[in-house]
């Protein structure tokens, strides 16, 4: 190579060298310290952006996380709510059967009926149990239930799938068969509660009557006999036409068979039948027990709710919109269980009849009770199979993020270190290169 001054090729080639291993060892000083391979855009474009979308996703699993197990503290307060009603009412139900038994006087039933009636008060401070600022058990937060609201219907699904209405009642059979002994000088009386008030009506004698006579020829001792417009009885296979459910659905009997119903006149809670009771005496004044066992094996059908707009609460559980859950908490009021009218007057045990018929009003608000808690169960129930899920979907996408971006510490001190000797290399290297262009000098003296 010619000796040259102005441009020295050697010392150039040499700094651009040490330029370049100074950058990758900066490189591997910035990685070593954040502890990623990617730190910008400029690092690897495409997967600086992958990673950042999988970060995004990783912020927004943690967030269904920390969503479901805030719906799971709701839920377990909403379920000690119920379960505290549910206690009330299995107490009450204790109470109810012993002011139903004739040794105690209508003076200790109305020492009964005192309890009963602050155990009516505490349900309805049950139903305003409040999680954050929101009251979870008074029907605020129910489903939607369509104009003008739903109908009490109770149905006995106990009798022989042959029968029909036009069946005499003195014919009438269990679902095995066997007659139930219901003779024609036996009396029919019939025990039904509505706005907290108890009715007593009695078919007497039984005579020919058929099936769907029976109850709408019952009379009190006034001569009142049951109106349509409070309720009605009907042998049918299904409510179309009688009533509906929330959504305006025809309800089937469980078996499809036809079924003894007793429907309100009146749609929403101020017309709920809050419980029925069968009870068929003979002539001699004995009770009909395998009668009485079969006609008063009533279920809830449907039950009583006013017209409302879709107030279900709704739980965010996914990272798409959309992705909820959602669950409706139907009133647990006193009122809406049947043991309180609108007027505040409370299901009445102060005789022993009354008492009886309060029996069935209990066994029923136990139901609806024991429904919405299972409805609350089944959701925390779904609830931890979320969480799970979200944490393992959490912890894969964090470890393919990891891999995309994460450094390998020890592979980035290895190259670290070799990039610090090429620098120290090349700026002893740059040294020697400079030297050489002052060797030029020595030519000019």
């Amino acid at each position: 190579m010619a000796m040259v001054v102005k441009n020295n090729l050697s010392a150039k080639n040499t700094l651009n060298e040490l330029n370049k291993n100074e950058k990758a060892r900066t490189k591997n000083l910035k990685n070593l310290s954040t502890g990623m391979k990617i730190n910008s855009a400029e690092d690897d474009a495409s997967g600086y952006a992958i990673s950042e979308k999988m970060q995004t996703q990783i912020r927004s699993l943690s967030q269904d996380l920390d969503n479901t197990q805030t719906a799971m503290s709701m839920l377990k307060v909403a379920e000690g709510g119920v379960q505290s009603t549910v206690d009330i009412l299995s107490t009450l139900k204790e109470k109810v059967i012993n002011a139903a038994n004739d040794t105690n006087t209508d003076a200790d039933r109305a020492i009964i009926q005192k309890e009963l009636d602050q155990a009516v008060s505490q349900i309805d401070e049950n139903a305003n149990v409040m999680y954050n600022g929101k009251v979870v058990l008074d029907g605020s937060h129910n489903n939607e239930v369509i104009s003008p609201g739903t109908k009490t219907v109770l149905a006995n699904e106990s009798l022989d799938s042959s029968t029909n209405g036009t069946d005499r009642i003195t014919s009438l059979k269990d679902y095995t068969g066997r007659s139930l002994g219901i003779l024609s000088d036996s009396r029919i009386e019939f025990s039904y509660v509505i706005q907290g008030e108890t009715h007593i009506t009695t078919l007497d004698p039984v005579g020919n009557n058929s099936v769907v006579n029976m109850f709408t020829r019952s009379v009190d001792a006034n001569g009142f006999r049951p109106s349509s417009s409070s309720i009605s009885m009907v042998f049918a296979s299904s409510t179309q036409n009688i009533a509906t459910d929330r959504t305006g659905n025809a309800v089937e009997t469980v078996k499809g068979n036809k079924a003894l119903m007793f429907i309100a006149g009146q749609a929403g809670v101020d017309g709920q039948i809050s419980g029925i009771t069968i009870n068929v005496i003979n002539k001699d004044g004995t009770m009909n027990l395998t009668a009485n066992s079969v006609l008063n094996d009533f279920g809830e059908m449907i039950r009583a709710e006013n017209e409302s707009p879709d107030n279900a609460l709704t739980f965010q559980i996914g990272t798409k919109a959309n992705q909820t859950v959602k669950m409706g908490f139907s009133d647990m009021r006193s009122t809406a269980l049947g043991l309180r009218a609108n007027d505040g007057t409370n299901l009445s045990i102060t005789t022993q009849k009354k008492a009886n018929a309060a029996i069935n009003v209990l066994e029923l608000a136990i139901g609806k009770a024991l429904n919405l808690q299972t409805s609350i169960g089944s959701v925390e129930n779904r609830m931890n199979f979320t969480a799970a899920n979200i944490t393992t979907a959490n912890e894969n996408t964090q470890a393919t993020e990891s891999i995309i971006r994460d450094a390998d510490m020890a592979r980035e001190m290895t190259a670290y270190t070799k990039n610090n000797v090429l620098v120290q290399a090349s700026q002893s290297m740059l040294a020697q290169a400079n030297q050489n262009s002052s060797s030029v000098l020595s030519l000019l003296q």
